[in-house]
Formats: structure tokens, C-alpha cells, sequence
């Protein structure tokens, strides 16, 4: 399968801090990759870097094929990219912020008209293209960002934690938004903090801390690393606990973990089935009804807390200072640097 982004050996250093220590990636084609990690584990410098916004003190990349050293031009005009916030010009109609993208991309005053309505089409904003963004919600500024990415009809997408701040709704709505784009053969990098968003989303996953990628695979195959399934019962009073725990100890082939808090035994689920059953057959042998008896599976919360140290945060918050700072409008700021250099 051809390769859409590579990197290899990327590193990246601002004054005292290593942003970037050592980064390795491979995205197939037509492929979401989403990349976790802890505020200023090098993320959006990673993605800075791979859409020609900074360059990298050490390492090589491609991007759709071209190499970032050499055919910088070629890249950017193969790329889409929304960055952290919003990058639409509050004070235009979301009609003059896609024709200004398309005039910036040389799609000529009639293309970039055409392209613009068919972007306001899809992504459902008709009713308010000749509103000043400005009156938009949070949700319908993010459609309108990332309409204005798709503008070039791009190869390859970069969204940098694109639904910051949007509810459940927003969220799902963009979702299915990205999710056509891959349909369509458009490759996708996304970083999020949000750990739902990666599992709904991405074939593939990479975790970067520290500024390198300790971890990656697919959502299934990081949960299996930190122990996949198991058993949890839940006593209904702390008197049946000690009997709990030593029904399913006797099972256990590892660990077995007891709450007291929340009257919790689990044990990994290394047999299946056969140790479902004799845990049931044994509590019931001893008279006991537990609360919960339940199968768990590795989130890919316990992936993050077990890879980096750090619980998944449900609310995104702003990277470290080196990263937190992004180019302002960067899906303008891509276009607009590759008009500077053509004109």
C-alpha cells in the first residue's frame, strides 16, 4: 500500500526545550492515523513540521510523496490543514472565506466560486454563507474550517485537535465529515486528546511523549498490550467481598486487582469463557448475588494512564507554550505562503 506520510528521525528543539527527540511515522493511503499524547509531548510540532510551517532541526519526511527538504512547494499543495482553533477571518461571509482560500490556491475567481459552493453544500452551510463568520457557532466555525482545508481538494489532511471545545453533537457531526473524506481516498493525521474520538476514528495510532513515539498500532492491538479483558465483580456489601476475591484469585492466572471503594474484584481473562463460568459457578455455590459481574475491556484510557503515566483528559486544554503556538489561520497560512511563492 503506497505510503502518504513518513517521517523518520524528526527533531525539533526550541531554546532549552527538545520539543521533538525523536519521531517516527508511516501513513498508508487513504488511512486515518490519530496521534495521542500529553499536553507538549510534541504533537503540533510534529504537525507544524509535516505541513512545512517550521522546519525540523534533524530528520527526513514525505508528505503525498514529496520530500519536505526539497519540494516544499509540492507539499503544501497537496495538504489540507485545520489547525487547534478556528483560522476563518471573523469578518468575511463563510462564502468569502472559501473564495478567498480558492483565490490564494489559483483556482481562479471562477473555480474558487464553484468550489466554495459546493463546499458550502456539503457541509451545510447554505443557510449562513453570507453571514460574517463571526455570528457563527462553535460548531458551524469548525465545519467552516475545516470546508476551508478541503478547498485544494487535497491529498492528505492534517487536523490538529479539530473538535476542541464542540459537544457530543459537534463532535460526531465533524466525525462523519472526516469520515467521507477518507471514503473519497483523502489521508488523514489527526491529533487529539480526546481518546473516544481516536478509538470512533483512526485505524492506526501513534502516542508520542517526550517528543518520540512510544507506542503504535491499531486501537485493538494498544488495548491488548495493557492487558485486554476482564472479569470484574462487584459485591453487594463489603461482607461478601473477602469471598469474592477469593473465588476469583483462585481462577486468576494474573493479577488480581481489588477495590474497597467500589466493592471491585477483576482478574485478566486469559481462559474466556471457561473461567466465566467457573466464577459464576463458584459464587453461586457460596450463596453469593454480586451487584455487577461484567467483562471489561481495555479502554483506551487504560492505554494512555499505562503508556505515559497520565489519565486521557476529557476537555482538550492549550499545549505548552512552544506549542501552543500556531500559525494564525494556518489553512490560510499554507495557501497563502504557497501564493507569495508562485506569485
Amino acid at each position: 500500500m503506497e505510503t502518504a506520510i513518513s517521517a523518520e528521525g524528526l527533531r525539533k528543539r526550541y531554546g532549552d526545550h527538545q520539543a521533538l527527540t525523536r519521531v517516527d511515522l508511516a501513513v498508508p493511503a487513504g488511512t486515518i492515523l490519530a496521534v495521542l499524547g500529553p499536553n507538549g509531548a510534541g504533537k503540533t510540532t510534529t504537525v507544524r513540521i509535516l505541513t512545512t510551517l517550521l522546519e525540523p532541526d534533524e530528520g527526513r519526511a514525505t508528505v503525498a510523496g514529496y520530500d519536505l527538504a526539497t519540494q516544499a512547494r509540492e507539499v503544501r499543495g497537496s495538504i489540507g490543514l485545520a489547525g487547534q482553533y478556528a483560522s476563518v477571518d471573523e469578518r468575511l461571509t463563510g462564502r468569502e472565506n472559501l473564495r478567498l482560500i480558492g483565490v490564494l490556491l489559483h483556482l481562479g475567481r471562477r473555480g474558487a466560486k464553484t468550489r466554495a459552493d459546493e463546499l458550502l453544500e456539503q457541509f451545510g452551510l447554505v443557510a449562513a454563507a453570507d453571514r460574517p463568520a463571526k455570528t457563527y457557532s462553535g460548531g458551524m466555525r469548525r465545519r467552516l474550517d475545516l470546508a476551508a482545508s478541503l478547498v485544494g481538494r487535497p491529498r492528505v489532511l492534517f487536523l490538529d485537535e479539530p473538535t476542541t471545545g464542540l459537544d457530543l453533537t459537534g463532535r460526531r457531526t465533524l466525525w462523519d465529515m472526516i469520515r467521507n473524506q477518507v471514503a473519497e481516498g483523502v489521508t488523514v493525521l489527526l491529533t487529539t486528546q480526546y481518546l473516544e474520538e481516536a478509538d470512533q476514528l483512526a485505524d492506526r495510532i501513534a502516542v508520542i511523549d517526550r517528543g518520540t513515539v512510544i507506542a503504535e498500532g491499531t486501537p485493538d492491538q494498544l488495548k491488548r498490550k495493557v492487558g485486554g479483558e476482564r472479569l470484574e465483580v462487584s459485591a453487594a456489601s463489603v461482607a461478601d467481598l473477602a469471598a469474592v476475591e477469593r473465588t476469583l484469585s483462585g481462577l486468576a492466572s494474573g493479577e488480581t486487582v481489588t477495590n474497597q471503594e467500589t466493592r471491585t474484584v477483576s482478574i485478566p481473562l486469559t481462559e474466556g469463557m471457561s473461567t466465566i463460568a467457573a466464577a459464576a459457578n463458584g459464587l453461586e455455590l457460596l450463596g453469593i448475588e454480586p451487584e455487577d459481574f461484567a467483562v471489561r475491556r481495555s479502554t483506551l484510557d487504560d492505554v494512555f494512564l499505562a503508556l505515559t503515566g497520565q489519565q486521557g483528559t476529557p476537555e482538550p486544554e492549550p499545549e505548552s507554550e512552544s506549542e501552543s503556538e500556531s500559525e494564525p489561520g494556518a489553512t490560510g497560512a499554507v495557501a497563502a505562503s504557497e501564493g507569495k511563492r508562485a506569485a
